[in-house]
């Protein structure tokens, strides 16, 4: 038994965000400043009424949607997201509600923004089990909530949206190969360092971030676990046909794609469009590829991601 995505989806809520915007909003930067250490261009910020489960549920209807199933069909959701709705019942679980689903296993991923690829590697072991054949897999993130205005080194990077795939039993293997890591030692250098207690927050509610840190930590493990992969599915790096990484800073995704040996041209980068959606970012991407052609069936595909935790992975797949 193997697991195969038949269906990909994205949502991005409202109009995009300019950088342009951010400066006329009152923030002290420049469209030059953020895209020459960033590459991000835009982002898109969901209204206040708007929570990870709605951003979810559009791109779960698209993904389903693309792969032909209705959403009673599904038997497994898993939701990663470090913005849930409210603390308790799971993400995973209000969108279940809203999908007009009764029965699927749900449950929340908190793995930051690698949260979609263990989400991924999670349900793929639930279908190789052979105790579930559907699965919906969702990253969503709603990070304007969690960021300080005040702070321009932060809070120009990141943006709102979420992506989707199905995942379904096959007799054709579909993911490859997949690995995870996590190491708990680095968390002080990327944290939203707070909390809830007896009805008030504690501690900084808000995301702090050392970015030289994470950059250097980041482009190390991220060529590390697709290498992994790699030898895991007996799969040289060249054979790769596109990567999509985590959409955090355009610097990181090319000084990955160069320790891997791979030009720009096999590179899926839409952080320019969106910015760092943390969970979201990688459906995303895949999604954006796939809808424009770029992403053919049969291709080799490289998922991974890199977060606060911290945490990090990567699925090989055959789309």
């Amino acid at each position: 038994m193997f697991a195969r995505i038949t269906g990909v989806g994205s949502y991005l809520p409202g109009q995009a965000v300019s950088n342009d915007d951010l400066v006329r909003r009152g923030i002290e930067t420049s469209d030059e400043w953020i895209v020459s250490r960033t590459g991000i261009k835009a982002r898109h910020l969901a209204e206040p009424g708007q929570a990870s489960s709605d951003l979810a549920l559009e791109a779960s209807r698209r993904a389903l949607a693309m792969a032909g199933i209705d959403a009673g069909e599904i038997d497994l959701i898993v939701l990663a997201t470090s913005t849930p709705d409210f603390i308790f019942p799971s993400t995973a679980c209000l969108l279940q509600a809203k999908l007009g689903n009764r029965g699927a296993v749900a449950f929340d991923v908190q793995a930051v923004c690698s949260g979609f690829v263990y989400a991924l590697t999670i349900a793929e072991k639930f279908i190789r089990s052979g105790s579930h054949k559907k699965a919906l897999v969702v990253g969503a993130e709603v990070f304007s909530r969690i960021l300080d205005w005040q702070d321009r080194g932060t809070c120009v990077l990141f943006g709102d949206g979420a992506g989707a795939v199905v995942l379904e039993a096959s007799g054709e293997p579909g993911i490859l190969a997949t690995a995870l890591h996590a190491d708990g030692s680095h968390h002080g250098i990327l944290s939203v360092p707070g909390n809830v207690s007896g009805g008030q927050v504690t501690g900084d509610p808000f995301l702090r971030m050392d970015g030289q840190a994470v950059f250097k930590f980041a482009v190390r493990v991220l060529a590390e676990v697709a290498h992994e992969c790699c030898e895991a599915a007996k799969v040289a790096p060249d054979e790769i046909d596109w990567l999509v990484p985590h959409q955090a800073n355009i610097r990181i995704i090319e000084a990955t794609a160069k320790k891997m040996k791979l030009g720009m041209d096999k590179v899926i980068v839409t952080v320019d469009r969106h910015g760092n959606t943390s969970a979201a970012s990688v459906p995303l991407a895949l999604d954006a590829a796939v809808r424009d052609g770029r992403v053919k069936a049969g291709q080799k595909i490289m998922l991974e991601g890199v977060g606060g935790g911290f945490t990090w992975g990567a699925v090989l797949l055959e789309f």
